[in-house]
Order: C-alpha cells, then structure tokens, then sequence
C-alpha cells in the first residue's frame, strides 16, 4: 500500500470514529474500527517528513494547521459552551510534535534538544497558569482550554492523545525500516495502552491527561498488518485534501450532533 492508500483508509476510518465521537445514538463499533486511523496518520507522516527535502518549510506547515484548528476549536467551544459539548479534536499537532522530535533526533544537536525539553517545561507551566489561575478563556470544562494551549505552545502533554501518542510516533520512527521492530514496538505499545487503561482508565484528576485515551485504545493492534503492507511509495499524492477534510468534517459533525441532541 502506498501513503495515499494508508491516508485515504486512515480518512474513511477517521470519519467512523467521529461520527462515533459526536452523533448520538451511534454503535461503538464505530469508535473501535477508529482506533486504526491515528496508528495510519503516524505512520504516513514518519514517512512524508523522512522523505521531505524541506523540514522546517513542513514543521511550519503543520504548527500553522496545528494553531489554526485549535483558534477554530476554541471559537466554536465559546459559541457553543452551553451546549456541553466540546471539540478537542486536533491531531495536527500531535503530527507537527511529533515531526518535531523526529527532527531533533536527526539534528543530534545537543543545544536543541535541551532548548526542547526546556519549551516543554515553560510551555506547562504557563498551560497551567493560563487555565487554572487565569481561567482564560473560560469554559465548564477545562480540558479544550488545555487543548488550545497545548497547540499554541507545542506541548506534548496537552495534545491529542498526549504524551503516549507521541511516543508512539517515534516508535513508529525508530522502526520504519525494519518490519522486525515495527511489529515488536507497536504490539508492545498496544498491551501498554490495554496496561495502562486497566490501571489507571478510571482514575481523574491530573492524571487523565497522561492516560487521554479510552478502554479500547489496544483495538489499534489491529493496524498492524496495514503498517506491514507499506511499499515505501508516496502513491498520487492528494495532501490538500487531508488538511480540508479534518477540520471540514470535525466541524460538520459537532453541528449536527448538538442539533440532534
């Protein structure tokens, strides 16, 4: 399979899980076959920032669709607070965090990635701040405000998925050239995932933002034999529709679902 193929069932999939996410009434199985999709879009964007000649020109491409869909999330969390239904969905920046730390493992430069592991204290520090101590903006449900800010710093622990998932991108990294690894790295991610929600899935308070996934969160295993189909070939390309078709169909979705609520 080549990225456009992984990336269009990653979509098909993706849109599953929403419609799972945000229309009421839908069957479960809908958020079960979406846990293959996030696995894909990884997996696809490891590929397309090791084969890009242009790694900063596609760093600011992702932080700018990152910031653009969390100023979008917030507008509509804020128009919509009474509803009690928020957006938190924004797996841009995930992907640019990710391609971040890919690009710092390349870079082996030692200023960089201690620059990096000082943003990420700050930028938490001042999440925190912004949130609890300034409530703003200020919303009955203080996750999507950690989510805005997460976006807006580039923190990898309020992101879509969190601090795991990034993890898991470079995983998915450190093993793209070796099926061996790749089938070693994401089932062993995908028991600690079943691990960790078992231990810690009903826990709340801090924590949760650490453990940001559900209990079926190990379904994504079943991406795997997708991962091994990979040919390593680009395929025709279609990036403009990916990036339309995320924030477009999100959108969509939560319109619909507080309608019908």
């Amino acid at each position: 399979m080549t990225t456009t193929a992984l990336k269009l069932l990653a979509l098909v999939l993706m849109l599953i899980d929403h419609i799972g996410v945000f229309i009421p009434g839908t069957p479960i199985w809908f958020r079960w076959l979406g846990r293959i999709s996030a696995p894909l879009f990884m997996f696809c964007t490891v590929w397309g920032f090791s084969f890009t000649a242009h790694k900063k020109r596609y760093l600011t491409r992702m932080y700018l669709l990152g910031l653009a869909m969390a100023i979008i999330n917030l507008t509509i969390n804020i128009l919509y607070k009474d509803t009690y239904v928020y957006i938190e969905n924004n797996f841009f920046t995930t992907l640019f965090l990710i391609s971040v730390i890919i690009f710092l493992i390349n870079k082996k430069d030692k200023k960089l990635n201690i620059g990096f592991c000082v943003w990420q204290l700050v930028s938490f520090i001042l999440c925190l701040i912004l949130v609890e101590f300034i409530k703003f903006p200020s919303l009955p449900n203080m996750l999507p405000t950690y989510m805005f800010y997460g976006s807006l710093f580039g923190n990898v622990i309020f992101t879509e998925g969190g601090f795991f998932f990034i993890v898991l991108g470079i995983l998915l990294y450190l093993a793209k050239d070796s099926k061996k690894k790749l089938i070693i790295y994401y089932s062993g991610f995908s028991i600690l995932c079943y691990i960790l929600v078992r231990k810690y899935g009903n826990y709340r308070g801090p924590i949760k933002y650490f453990v940001p996934f559900a209990e079926y969160q190990w379904m994504m295993i079943t991406a795997l034999p997708f991962l091994l189909l990979y040919n390593s070939k680009k395929g025709v390309g279609l990036k403009s529709l990916f990036y339309i078709f995320y924030p477009f169909h999100v959108i969509v979705l939560y319109l619909i679902g507080i309608n019908l609520k």
